[in-house]
């Protein structure tokens, strides 16, 4: 691939959600430009996180949704159709504890199987905050708001009102450890 990384993603994420999900498309773009300031945190790993946040909702798209999951159909079309990088398509398979919901969904161990979870925790950590501190539009919020939010638009019963009760201490969790290590930095 001879363009980066980072401009491919960008065109990859936006030929397939900005005409037919425009919402989901600017959330992308949102949590992309949150990326772009963790940067310094991430040493070598900028670029893959950026690419990471611009595609973690591609699964999303119409016409890629086999199973349902938008994790795992996104990190499905990224390897089968662009052969991507290992480790950005599973950062895009597991994205915001993504596999606390597949299992709500019956479909842990497909998830695991094809995709496990990479062992660079602030690298993961780095995806969930900027998912998590990132509306629906795309504007910087809160990860109480954020997960309030995604609360309200499900019913408590279903696969994702589930997960996010579940989910939501190791997402606060993350985005604290994502908090530290920016405070770490030097100024």
């Amino acid at each position: 691939m001879e363009e980066t990384m980072l401009a491919w993603a960008r065109q990859v994420a936006e030929n397939e959600l900005s005409e037919v999900l425009p919402r989901r498309w600017a959330h992308s773009q949102g949590v992309a430009a949150r990326a772009a300031g963790l940067g310094p945190a991430l040493a070598g790993n900028a670029e893959l996180l950026f690419s990471a946040a611009v595609l973690h909702d591609v699964g999303y798209a119409p016409r890629l949704a086999e199973t349902g999951f938008h994790p795992l159909d996104g990190a499905r079309f990224l390897r089968d159709e662009h052969g991507a990088d290992e480790r950005l398509v599973r950062l895009v398979a597991n994205h915001s504890f993504a596999l606390l919901e597949a299992e709500e969904r019956g479909l842990m161990e497909v998830l695991e199987r094809e995709f496990p979870l990479l062992d660079e925790a602030l690298l993961v950590d780095a995806l969930v905050y900027c998912d998590m501190t990132t509306t629906p539009d795309g504007k910087v919020t809160s990860t109480d708001a954020r997960l309030a939010e995604i609360a309200s638009r499900y019913e408590s019963g279903s696969p994702v009102g589930r997960f996010i009760r579940r989910a939501s201490p190791d997402i606060l969790a993350a985005v604290s450890r994502v908090e530290a290590a920016l405070e770490a930095q030097p100024r």
